[in-house]
């Protein structure tokens, strides 16, 4: 979202591009939030488990065309364990060739990230015709190298919001982080293009110390992770979650059926407990709140599950 903002202020040099900070709902840097984060009345969220600050906000208007951005993280002991990027642009009517252009430059033609196949992802799976997209990639990442020294140029100063808020805030941070990136655009959902990225530290998943931290060295790369079948297990199941959740990004913003990916073979079967079995009903329990809280099951099938379980 970041990126985009960049390229459409070059492409629109001409035009002065008002930075807003208060415009987003009521949101403000350092409020706490839980459960569900609104971006708009038809835009909204819900939360992993827990308590999440919002770290980075920012909102842009320009002859029609409306932005906003924030960014959330997640601390244990003051320690950056989530984090989640939330953007949506309305862009319907307004200077729509050079948009166009402009987002599919970003996705598809970038030569340091976006959604197609690179080394470093895991997974890639697109739509895409004409200017409609939908779009779902996972992987790693290096943090301190992303946040700090990106190899996209023009990404050295979008962090810098951020980048301030962590040092103000003494906030660490995990060498290594798994990522997944959501995005979808059509002109005809209204020329609204939306845009989630997640990030956790494979720790949280119950994945091991990582001995390697660069990109390109580091256990879960998809060359190397064959040879760690713990990083392997713990990769598959941040796959399965992020499947899960694209699956539910894309019936919240309503994309099109006809644009919405099939991720089925990515998401691991549901597990309900038997109850019929010789477990205490209190393990049985704990198993269930595990796979909701790595949000493998959603809080309505946790619910529906527990309520089983208890009857």
């Amino acid at each position: 979202m970041k990126k985009i903002s960049i390229i459409l202020i070059l492409s629109l040099s001409f035009i002065n591009f008002i930075f807003l900070g208060a415009k987003a709902q009521s949101y403000k840097v350092n409020d706490i939030v839980e459960d569900q984060f609104e971006m708009s009345k038809k835009f909204s969220i819900n939360l992993p488990i827990g308590q999440w600050v919002i770290a980075e906000k920012s909102t842009m208007y320009f002859h029609g065309i409306r932005a906003k951005t924030y960014i959330l993280l997640r601390l244990e002991n003051n320690k950056a364990v989530e984090g989640i990027e939330i953007g949506e642009w309305h862009t319907a009517g307004i200077y729509e060739n050079i948009v166009n252009q402009a987002i599919y430059e970003i996705l598809f033609k970038n030569k340091f990230d976006g959604c197609y196949e690179r080394p470093e992802y895991s997974i890639v799976r697109f739509f895409r015709k004409g200017n409609s997209h939908d779009c779902f990639w996972a992987g790693h990442i290096d943090v301190y190298k992303e946040l700090f020294n990106p190899e996209d140029p023009e990404l050295k100063t979008a962090n810098a919001q951020l980048r301030r808020y962590i040092k103000q805030k003494k906030i660490e941070l995990p060498k290594v982080a798994l990522f997944s990136n959501h995005s979808y655009f059509s002109r005809l959902r209204a020329g609204k293009w939306y845009s989630i990225t997640y990030q956790i530290d494979p720790e949280i998943l119950g994945g091991p110390k990582n001995k390697f931290i660069t990109e390109a060295s580091s256990e879960y790369h998809r060359n190397n992770i064959e040879n760690y079948p713990e990083h392997k297990k713990i990769m598959e199941k941040w796959i399965s979650i992020s499947a899960k959740r694209h699956k539910d990004f894309e019936n919240s913003i309503n994309a099109l059926d006809r644009h919405k990916l099939d991720l089925d073979d990515l998401i691991f079967a549901e597990v309900v407990p038997n109850t019929n079995n010789s477990e205490g009903i209190s393990i049985q329990l704990q198993k269930l709140y595990e796979l909701y809280k790595n949000e493998i099951l959603s809080k309505e099938e946790f619910e529906k599950a527990k309520k089983k379980l208890l009857n």
